[in-house]
């Protein structure tokens, strides 16, 4: 049995798409939990990646509430991975490709998340992951004007990875068909290349999203399958992925596993995404452990051993299912099996 990569909850479902006219957000202390009482076969999970935004952790956290938060997941015998940087928030973030105003406050953001992030290594509760970000603008923003905009987000990419640096972080950027300039496949390889600091600066791949890649959600000019796609011929979609996977995957140092069924949700403020699915939906379009093996093994087959844990990301599911215990022995069955398929020992 392989014991890498480790195997991570994530704690924002209890609030991303939660609160205003929608259900309310979910404590932390329920979600760790969760995530903590999980079992199969005496498996379970390792840790969880956490969202920097209230009321789970805020992203203005002192270093006596990070201690105070240490003791919350190490008493349930848990880590913490990668963190998200609120980079979007309507209250102290802005755009990546805004004004210089709004790139400043982005880089506070930034700034901020990997002073809790080192905070976290240093109190020993976060042996490895990374502080995700994302361009905070919409494609339809970014679409004014394609060219000038990327190389904005670029500039503002390379001032957030001098920061990262100065603390010894890595980012992941969150590719996703609601961020402008990171909406499709061709889109966010040519930011990440534009950018080009790739010891600092990765990809943050999630299956549920990257599937819209394939669609061509908001990005038609890169849609990688046809509209009328039978969904039944696994042997097309399973080249389409390899020419997806084989163009992110070099760029890939934080992995999400996830279903998709091919649709768009969004709920509270949140955009239209890739709509998570429960990992066994009827409607689920991914073979999950399958897809897992193109995003962790290169094309030879061989296991990259990049990514030291993996996350499940179950965004905007009802409070009924989040809370339910046995949604949570569902989804880690899977991430045992695909550590299994594509994991290692050490």
């Amino acid at each position: 049995m392989n014991n890498f990569p480790k195997l991570h909850n994530a704690a924002w479902p209890g609030v991303v798409g939660k609160g205003g006219d929608g259900e309310p957000p979910i404590d932390l202390d329920t979600m760790l939990d969760l995530t903590a009482t999980a079992n199969v076969g005496g498996a379970r999970f390792d840790g969880v990646d956490l969202f920097l935004f209230d009321p789970h952790v805020s992203i203005d956290a002192t270093d006596k509430d990070l201690e105070v938060l240490v003791r919350k997941v190490r008493s349930r015998g848990l880590v913490v991975g990668s963190v998200v940087a609120p980079v979007w928030s309507p209250t102290g973030g802005g755009s990546a490709m805004g004004d210089d105003a709004a790139q400043s406050q982005f880089l506070n953001q930034v700034h901020k998340a990997c002073h809790i992030a080192r905070t976290l290594r240093a109190l020993g509760i976060r042996p490895y992951g990374v502080v995700r970000i994302d361009s905070a603008c919409s494609p339809s923003e970014w679409a004014t004007n394609p060219e000038a905009n990327t190389q904005r987000i670029a500039d503002t990419f390379r001032q957030a990875c001098d920061i990262a640096e100065q603390h010894g972080e890595r980012l992941a950027a969150e590719g996703e068909i609601c961020w402008g300039g990171m909406h499709s496949t061709r889109r966010m390889v040519e930011l990440l290349e534009a950018v080009d600091r790739r010891e600092t600066l990765g990809f943050q791949a999630d299956m549920a999203h990257t599937l819209l890649f394939l669609m061509g959600y908001n990005a038609p000019e890169d849609r990688l399958l046809p509209p009328d796609f039978d969904w039944r011929n696994r042997a097309e979609l399973d080249a389409v992925y390899s020419r997806m996977t084989d163009a992110l995957r070099p760029w890939t140092i934080d992995f999400h596993v996830a279903q998709n069924n091919g649709e768009v949700f969004g709920s509270g403020s949140h955009d239209k995404t890739g709509r998570h699915c429960l990992p066994n939906a009827a409607d689920g379009k991914l073979d999950v452990v399958k897809c897992a093996g193109h995003w962790l093994r290169d094309r030879q087959g061989t296991v990259t051993r990049r990514c030291r844990h993996i996350c499940w990301d179950g965004c905007m599911f009802p409070n009924s299912v989040l809370t339910s215990p046995s949604t949570w022995n569902d989804v880690l069955a899977t991430m045992v099996a695909v550590r299994d398929a594509h994991g290692w020992t050490e």
